[in-house]
């Protein structure tokens, strides 16, 4: 299975649930450092890794690292669209958000899919955020929003799309997730009157963990979601007062 962004944060935990699992793991993120450290303690774990340093929003490269990863594992089964610019601003904050998310996206599951329609357990699943349908909690109108929910479009086409190859596309959209050095644990320091706003809006009394995502993509991806494919799932602890439609 491949990772993008799984260097640290949710889509490293995402890569380690799925090393206990025994699988076979293609890593990507663009700090070298991070990437080797990161496939060092993975390999530690007992799993067979192949990494690379990746700027996801560079067509190319995130082409060839598909590819290469690919050749590495004698095909691809599994495939999680993480990587993401997070929550930029300034004048070059839309079109950071668009290549590092959307295109990124877009270039990851064409380039997947000579490989995945070979395997008989093809999935995709790209990480969206509850920012997505949320217009106005807790940042207001972001580039980082409006990029999610694009996502969630495209990954819905996708679905449509690749279902006759045999290629289920689904998407999972965190809400708030604490974890040190993330983005809630910094609001959390610089912003706490933000933090305490949002911990009273959940209904669970809690923000989530970085595990409740990773077994999210787990479940979408394992033969138990077999006939899921077009869907959302959503982990934010009952945070959105919406009906899933």
């Amino acid at each position: 299975m491949l990772v993008t962004g799984a260097s640290r944060g949710i889509g490293r935990t995402i890569a380690e649930m799925y090393a206990r699992e025994g699988a076979a793991l293609a890593i990507c993120s663009r700090n070298v450092e991070s990437v080797r450290e990161a496939e060092s303690e993975l390999r530690a774990a007992g799993a067979k890794v192949y990494a690379e340093a990746v700027d996801v929003s560079d067509p190319t490269a995130l082409r060839g690292f598909v590819s290469a990863a690919a050749a590495a594992m004698d095909g691809l089964d599994v495939v999680v669209s993480n990587a993401s610019p997070g929550s930029v601003t300034g004048d070059d904050a839309w079109e950071i958000s668009v290549r590092g998310d959307l295109r990124a996206l877009a270039i990851l599951a064409e380039a997947a899919t000579p490989y995945l329609e070979k395997s008989d357990m093809a999935s995709i699943v790209a990480i969206s955020s509850t920012s997505a349908f949320d217009a106005d909690f807790p940042s207001g109108p972001t580039a980082f929003a409006a990029m999610k929910a694009a996502i969630l479009q495209h990954a819905g086409a996708l679905a449509r799309s690749l279902a006759p190859k045999g290629i289920r596309v689904n998407t999972v959209s965190p809400g708030p997730i604490l974890f040190e050095g993330g983005a809630w644990d910094a609001v959390r320091s610089s912003r706490p009157e933000v933090f305490d706003k949002v911990l009273d809006r959940l209904p669970l009394g809690r923000f989530g963990q970085r595990e409740e995502v990773a077994d999210a993509v787990a479940f979408l991806t394992s033969a138990r979601a077999s006939f899921c494919t077009g869907v959302n799932l959503v982990v934010d602890g009952g945070m959105l007062s919406r009906v899933q439609h």
